[in-house]
């Protein structure tokens, strides 16, 4: 089954008309993205949109051959005009199925927002999903095969893949294209990185792909390290980074610290920013997590579980720490990285990069400052990749 993408930008287009932001300012060449459109073997088109045909003209197809258009989303604005020869827009019920005289079946997959997916089955058996966009599916009547290829907007709603993942619609060998690219990421470099730790990709307008045919599909990273200074966003990155996957468990190292009200506004507001399908532990016993199998880990923050693991051996007394404190501190780290090297889960871990700034002017804080120099260093060794967060841009040091 041959697919060609006609457009794989938002409804609007991108660059947006008149809009001066610098992710549309950029949205040049092979960047600039017409509205999403896909002409499936050359017989059925998913999504009309203005300028169709000569789309279809420059990626060397013709629309002449289409005998069934479908909408996916709402098209707001003037009515839309049909190109002469084209059959007249439709769409299919929820759950109902339209078969082709071509051998394609087409099952209309029902949305959570305005809107209609669609589940196409090629001649020969390949299958692939269109999702429209700023939707995820409201419900997936799958016999629990993967798709070959899963069309959606990641970057939009990224829970539409978790959703896909849980329900076993999106496995590791689907090749999943990010499409409805709008101005809200910026363009190039920034959006490739944020779909590969997604497991996800986007091509060009015009592109023909064939579905179920092997393609280098991005795998997600299977250890990060995001490190950053405070207000950096490093955490953000981090809960952006899982995402698009629906069950996640989020370990906090902090602790609620009662009594401390601005550290609980701190608490409350990442736990608002975390998807409800993920839950929470609040522990520093991260060696048996990582042994277990289980969903991916989200580890905020290393930086904490340092300061407990100090508080421990009691580091932070000169006496302690010369007297065996030190030791029994490396040892723990070493049984921490240790654990990191050979678990077999998904995870992301964040810390505070400190060795920056200013020194600090106590024994025990530049104690602090070096020995979280040297977890990072080691827990880093161990990840396929580490970025650095400065003023909310990722910076990749590997991977």
């Amino acid at each position: 089954m041959e697919l060609t993408l006609l457009g794989t930008g938002a409804p609007a287009g991108l660059p947006r008309p008149d809009c001066p932001c610098a992710a549309c300012a950029s949205a040049l060449g092979e960047e600039a993205r017409a509205a999403t459109a896909l002409l499936v073997d050359g017989t059925l088109l998913l999504d009309l949109t203005p300028g169709a045909a000569f789309a279809a003209a420059r990626s060397g197809h013709s629309l002449g051959g289409v005998r069934q258009v479908l909408l996916s989303h709402p098209h707001d604005g003037p009515a839309l005009e049909v190109p002469a020869g084209l059959p007249q827009p439709g769409r299919v019920p929820d759950g109902r199925e339209l078969a082709l005289l071509t051998g394609h079946r087409v099952r209309a997959v029902p949305m959570d927002a305005p809107g209609t997916g669609y589940a196409v089955t090629g001649p020969a058996g390949q299958r692939l999903l269109y999702l429209p966009p700023g939707a995820a599916p409201a419900g997936l009547d799958e016999n629990g095969d993967a798709f070959h290829m899963v069309l959606l907007d990641v970057v939009g709603r990224p829970d539409a893949l978790a959703r896909l993942r849980a329900a076993g619609a999106v496995d590791p060998t689907t090749d999943v294209i990010a499409v409805h690219l709008d101005h809200d990421v910026p363009l190039g470099a920034e959006l490739r990185r944020r779909l590969a730790a997604a497991g996800a990709r986007a091509v060009p307008d015009g592109t023909t792909l064939d579905v179920g045919v092997y393609e280098d599909v991005p795998d997600v990273p299977r250890r990060t390290l995001v490190l950053g200074g405070a207000r950096s966003g490093k955490s953000v990155e981090a809960e952006r980074r899982m995402e698009t996957f629906a069950d996640v468990l989020y370990v906090a190292t902090g602790g609620t610290r009662g009594g401390d009200s601005e550290w609980a506004q701190r608490v409350s507001a990442h736990r608002e920013r975390r998807p409800g399908s993920w839950r929470t532990v609040e522990t520093c016993d991260l060696v048996p997590l990582l042994a277990e199998k289980g969903p991916p880990l989200l580890v905020d923050c290393l930086s904490l579980w340092l300061t407990d693991a100090m508080d421990t051996v009691n580091a932070w007394d000169d006496a302690e720490w010369s007297g065996g404190g030190e030791r029994a501190l490396r040892a723990r780290v070493e049984e921490l990285v240790s654990a990191v090297r050979t678990t077999h889960r998904t995870l992301v871990a964040v810390s505070n990069e400190v060795g920056s700034g200013i020194v600090p002017a106590t024994a025990s804080g530049r104690r602090y400052r070096d020995e979280l120099g040297r977890l990072n260093a080691a827990f880093a060794g161990e990840c396929e990749h580490v970025l650095l967060v400065v003023a909310g841009q990722a910076l990749t040091l590997r991977g």
